[in-house]
């Protein structure tokens, strides 16, 4: 399943995208070109076999009038003379009957030559009575229909007909010449390999088509290795950014590149300065009130009423409470650690034994595959917000673990009253809390959800609600692997 899932993600990326695009297309400009020059092949080997056959059908026509000419009892004697020095360019023999032929398939190179020969004998000689067929030497009965060809003497018509250890096709031609005696020439094509037929897949095409698609794709896959590995970086740069790993980027590659990286590295330069100003601002802001709000602590216990003065000192109370709950929020969000191995099912052990409560309490299900990567501080405090709110809302809460390769899943289910729906996004907003029957929870300004929430996304992650169908609410924070 991992290999799957690796195959399709490569797939998914810009690299195995454009490789299958450059394989299709090699591919198909490949068999393209070879089906165009096939085409313009086989135009030009059918002109060069109707050519040839042109003059061969005017040798046979000739032929073929010589012996008609000839007195009846000279044409026995000139055949014997021929055989026995050795024959001519036609093995030519004068049978008393028409010799079978079994024919060897037909094909249109084989169809040309055949209606060239028969169209000249019928020009030349008015002859349109001609048996032609094409027949395989191994199998080429001559003189009459039981003797073959391998039969008889090599000076008769071996020289002639047999290429050892080819078997080109003959071209035999019967043509009645009297009642009783049949005309019977037989001949090869000039070239043994003449009226082969031709393949668009043969082998050697397809080791071309192989080998020029692997160069291509070699060439590419090079070419697009130097070309995305930049692009990759920068995805890692900015996904550790996101996470809060500032560190600048090499600005290497193509000049498009380059300028991206650097456009990058300002962006991180200018975002950086914001954090850097508004956590500094946020402690000047700290440091201000901090006095303005002790004075007036201070002038509140002199007051003679006793409900101005305890009015006067709660005020103070939420004042102070609400600053010191601005700063806990940029802190605990901004946290400046390293990322390093985390052991987070110690830390929801360590969470169990600290909630002073049995086991039964904080039920935890669920192992882990392997550490998780992030900053221990920061996710602490996410887990520690999130099951300090389920235990106080809902007195019982489970944890069950869901680990994968490529995400950690940290369900948190309570036994609560929930969240309506239509404010469960709201609960995230900073100093919001619901009302319940218990009344406002105590030392609490409504951040927790908030800060936990962006400590997941500093990670990557993220934290949803969602209300149960057997009652309470499920909090998930999924935290991505990588």
């Amino acid at each position: 399943m991992t290999t799957l899932l690796k195959i399709k993600q490569w797939l998914q990326s810009l690299t195995g995208q454009i490789v299958i695009i450059m394989t299709f297309g090699v591919a198909a400009v490949q068999l393209i070109g070879s089906t165009i020059w096939l085409h313009q092949v086989e135009a030009d080997t059918r002109e060069n076999v109707r050519e040839v056959s042109k003059h061969m059908a005017f040798r046979i026509a000739a032929t073929v009038s010589y012996f008609s000419s000839l007195p009846q009892n000279y044409r026995h004697i000139v055949i014997d003379q021929l055989q026995d020095m050795g024959g001519t360019r036609f093995f030519v023999t004068l049978n008393r009957e028409e010799i079978l032929i079994n024919p060897i398939p037909s094909s249109p190179l084989k169809d040309i030559v055949k209606d060239e020969v028969q169209s000249t004998l019928v020009k030349q000689l008015g002859i349109s009575n001609a048996k032609i067929a094409f027949s395989s030497p191994d199998d080429l009965h001559v003189i009459n229909n039981h003797t073959r060809l391998v039969d008889l003497p090599e000076r008769w018509g071996h020289h002639s007909l047999l290429v050892k250890p080819l078997t080109p096709p003959i071209i035999v031609i019967q043509i009645p010449i009297n009642d009783s005696d049949w005309l019977y020439l037989a001949s090869l094509m000039p070239d043994p390999y003449f009226l082969e037929e031709t393949s668009p897949l043969s082998q050697d095409r397809v080791f071309s088509l192989v080998v020029s698609v692997t160069t291509v794709l070699l060439l590419t896959l090079l070419i697009l290795r130097r070309t995305t590995r930049p692009l990759a970086v920068l995805a890692r740069a900015a996904e550790r950014f996101g996470q809060g790993d500032f560190k600048p980027l090499r600005e290497v590659g193509a000049l498009e590149v380059r300028h991206t990286a650097h456009a990058f590295n300002d962006m991180q330069a200018r975002i950086q300065r914001y954090l850097n100003d508004r956590e500094k601002l946020f402690a000047a802001i700290s440091h201000d009130l901090k006095t303005p709000i002790t004075r007036l602590r201070l002038r509140a216990e002199m007051l003679d009423d006793d409900d101005s003065r305890e009015a006067m000192i709660r005020d103070l109370e939420d004042l102070d409470m609400l600053v010191k709950g601005a700063i806990q929020s940029v802190k605990e969000t901004d946290i400046h650690e390293n990322r390093v191995e985390i052991d987070i099912m110690r830390f929801l052990h360590d969470i169990q034994k600290s909630t002073q409560h049995t086991p039964q309490t904080l039920v935890i299900q669920g192992t882990l595959k392997a550490p998780y990567t992030g900053k221990p501080l920061a996710i602490r405090r996410c887990l520690g917000n999130l099951i300090d709110n389920a235990l106080y809302y809902g007195h019982k809460a489970d944890v069950i673990l869901e680990d994968s390769d490529s995400e950690l899943c940290i369900r948190i289910c309570d036994n609560g009253p929930g969240i309506p729906d239509a404010k469960i996004d709201r609960v995230f907003e900073p100093y919001t809390q619901l009302a319940t029957a218990r009344g406002s929870r105590p030392g609490s300004v409504g951040l927790g959800l908030s800060i936990a929430r962006n400590i997941a996304r500093a990670h990557g992650g993220e934290v949803t609600l969602r209300n149960r169908e057997q009652g309470g609410l499920e909090v998930r924070l999924r935290l991505p692997r990588h």
